[in-house]
């Protein structure tokens, strides 16, 4: 798989070549390894390790209804109480990060309305800032940690 612009952190893969499987441990199931899932893992393992994110509060390919049709947030981070407060969406590296991919994530978050919300292809990340009542977001210069979420 491709060098991301992330930490390398190990996981367990196995399977022939182009037929990979690799171990979600949040889902505790081995998944195939597609681009996008290289970029899901490495993401949830870079939250976990860099960012302090409680492993027990993401959710991994949540699934919702919009406007009846079901859709899947890729990552779902919840506060401590359980309310959700981030969401991520993950794209292949070969994935250009642009408006379509924010007006993806903007569509999901008409029903989380989180304040927060990150979008990756594992080479750029973006996170912004919602505010809700103003209507109005604001890019963040890194992604935050933990514990910053939880400073509204």
């Amino acid at each position: 798989m491709k060098q991301l612009n992330l930490p390398q952190y190990s996981f367990r893969i196995t399977g022939k070549e182009g037929s990979e499987m690799i171990l979600d441990p949040l889902r505790r199931k081995y998944v195939k390894l597609t681009p996008e899932e290289w970029v899901r893992q490495n993401f949830v393992q870079y939250l976990i390790n860099e960012g302090k994110y409680p492993a027990g509060l993401l959710g991994i390919e949540i699934l919702f209804r919009f406007n009846k049709l079901k859709r899947r947030v890729d990552i779902l981070v919840h506060d401590r109480s359980g309310k959700p407060i981030l969401i991520v969406e993950c794209k292949s590296p070969e994935i250009e990060i642009n408006d379509k991919v924010f007006e993806q994530i903007a569509t999901y978050n008409m029903n989380y309305k989180v304040p927060y919300l990150i979008v990756t292809n594992g080479i750029h990340h973006y996170a912004c800032k919602i505010d809700h009542t103003a209507m109005k977001f604001d890019y963040l210069l890194v992604i935050p940690l933990y514990e910053e979420l939880l400073t509204i």
